[in-house]
């Protein structure tokens, strides 16, 4: 499974103008609300009870909001980079400024837990980190998100 499977180009936000972590969850919500035919508000209530568990914010600016939403035919993921970083309650204290959603169908089972495992596993890379700061656009985003197969 690579990332190209779950992430599009469209689900690319480069500019997230969210000052607080209830906003940017409600924004990536609305922005994939679009992209996959469903309610903004079932998608963000699906993320605030996953907040509610702990923080997704796994450090070093990253958070990956992440869920089950009944009737979704396959993992959906979206990337966003936030214009100036928001408090996420994450692990290690630091204001997230990259924010990646994971979406899966109720049933989706260990390939959920794939998914987010390499999704962490990239953002874990300092010199990707640094292509997706410093990525001039979506698509320059995209294209440092899905250049390596993820195994």
């Amino acid at each position: 499974m690579s990332l190209l499977e779950f992430l599009k180009p469209e689900a690319v936000m480069p500019v997230l103008k969210s000052t607080s972590k209830k906003q940017a969850l409600a924004d990536i919500s609305a922005h994939a609300a679009k992209l996959i035919g469903r309610d903004s508000s079932e998608i963000y209530e699906v993320l605030l009870q996953r907040e509610r568990l702990g923080s997704t914010g796994i450090g070093e600016g990253i958070a990956i909001p992440h869920g089950k939403l009944p009737h979704l035919d396959k993992l959906f993921g979206l990337v966003a980079r936030l214009e100036k970083p928001v408090d996420f309650e994450a692990m290690d204290g630091m204001p997230v400024d990259i924010v990646f959603l994971l979406l899966a169908p109720e049933g989706a089972g260990a390939d959920h837990l794939k998914a987010l495992s390499q999704v962490a596993r990239l953002l874990r890379d300092q010199e990707i980190l640094e292509q997706i700061r410093s990525a001039r656009d979506g698509a320059e985003i995209y294209a440092v998100m899905t250049a390596l197969p993820l195994a």
